[in-house]
């Protein structure tokens, strides 16, 4: 499945995070035009990480 830019606008708690440049201009270019912010993009990137995680081998 691919990973696809959305609207999304739900209840939120503040987190501090830091971003390296070089991904912080990615971001900004992938959802140029798009109606997304960037927190709305982070919060589907990690929603989708977390979807697709592949179960650690113990």
């Amino acid at each position: 499945m691919a990973f696809q830019i959305k609207s999304d606008k739900k209840e939120t708690e503040n987190k501090t995070i830091r971003f390296p440049l070089p991904l912080v201009q990615q971001i900004e270019q992938a959802i140029q035009g798009k109606d997304t912010s960037f927190s709305g993009f982070v919060i589907q990137a990690c929603q989708y990480a977390l979807d697709n995680l592949q179960p650690s081998k113990k």
